[in-house]
């Protein structure tokens, strides 16, 4: 098992980056929440990992913080949901605001969130609460922010094409993105005020 890596950040296209690792180039799937927290390109991280093995792939996730990674693996945990539906809901919520929904019973919530109908909201409550008091710890990290970087190219059309990755239909990612000022906005930025606006 690949517990984390670190090395020269060297691409990135939402929701896939690309390590350098002593020469070696990983390629991960990662959260919007670790790419709010990424340096710039060419710069050095460090992301905690979790690797999928299926019959025709293996697949590394990465997180900038352990918080995530645990919850990632509970939710990969629950009946129904896969890792990319598990990488969705890390996207659209922080961790801290996954607890309150479970906490607070919010399904709604969850239902706004791309691929997750009314029976997997329950199912998340259900199971996932019984988990909180191990899960909670660790919260505040996975929401710290980061140093938000820039992105070459246009970033509306990156935006749209990282939410198309997380779930959302194209017609429904233009929706999100068409109304925000991009003007001087990383592709990271647009997709946090898409993704703020798709679960309020």
């Amino acid at each position: 098992m690949i517990g984390f890596l670190r090395g020269k950040l060297v691409h990135k296209a939402p929701p896939f980056l690309m390590m350098d690792v002593n020469g070696v180039g990983y390629e991960v799937e990662a959260p919007m929440t670790t790419f709010y927290d990424l340096p710039a390109l060419n710069e050095e991280i460090k992301l905690h990992t979790h690797l999928v093995v299926r019959e025709d792939a293996h697949i590394l996730f990465g997180f900038s913080a352990e918080a995530e990674r645990t919850l990632f693996r509970a939710l990969i945990k629950v009946n129904g949901v896969g890792p990319k539906l598990a990488l969705t809901i890390l996207s659209g919520q922080s961790a801290g605001e996954f607890y309150r929904c479970i906490q607070d019973n919010d399904s709604q919530a969850l239902v706004r969130l791309p691929g997750v109908g009314k029976k997997t909201a329950e199912r998340l409550i259900i199971e996932m609460r019984d988990r909180l008091p191990d899960l909670g710890s660790g919260v505040a990290s996975a929401e710290a922010a980061g140093t938000e970087i820039s992105v070459i190219g246009n970033p509306k059309q990156e935006a749209i094409s990282a939410l198309c990755s997380l779930g959302y239909k194209p017609l429904d990612a233009g929706k999100m993105i068409q109304n925000i000022n991009a003007e001087g906005k990383t592709c990271e930025e647009i997709i946090r005020i898409a993704l703020q606006g798709a679960v309020r």
